[in-house]
C-alpha cells in the first residue's frame, strides 16, 4: 500500500501560482497537481472555486482562533449615594431575613417544635 501524505499546508504564493497555471494558463488539474506537488485535486479544485468568487486575496490564510472583542470600558466609580442606596438595600435583606428567623423561633416555641 502507498503511503498517504497526511493534511499539507501549502503557502499563498504556490496556491496563487498553482491556480494561476490552471485558471489563466490553462493547464490541466493532472498537470498543475504534478508542477506543485498537489496531493489530490480537491484542495485546488476548491482554491479555484475561492479564486473566482474572491480574487487572489480569498487564497490568503484565514485568521485562527476566537475574534478579539472589543475592551470593555472601566465602570466609573460609585458615587456616594449609589454606596448608600446598595447598603440600604442590604440592610432591608438583612432585617427581612432575620424577621423571619425571629418568627420561625416563635412558631416554634408556641408550637413546641423542636428539631
Amino acid at each position: 500500500m502507498g503511503e498517504r501524505e497526511g493534511n499539507r499546508r501549502y503557502d499563498y504564493e504556490t496556491k496563487l501560482a498553482a491556480v494561476r497555471d490552471h485558471v489563466e494558463h490553462g493547464l490541466t488539474k493532472a498537470e498543475v497537481m504534478e508542477k506543485y506537488r498537489i496531493a489530490g485535486p480537491t484542495p485546488l479544485e476548491r482554491w479555484c472555486r475561492e479564486y473566482r468568487s474572491g480574487g487572489p486575496d480569498a487564497l490568503r490564510p484565514k485568521p485562527k482562533g476566537r475574534p478579539k472583542g472589543a475592551k470593555s470600558k472601566p465602570r466609573p466609580a460609585p458615587t456616594r449615594e449609589q454606596l448608600l442606596e446598595e447598603e440600604n438595600a442590604y440592610l432591608k435583606a438583612r432585617v427581612a431575613y432575620l424577621e423571619k428567623v425571629d418568627a420561625l423561633l416563635a412558631w416554634r416555641s408556641a408550637t413546641g417544635t423542636e428539631r
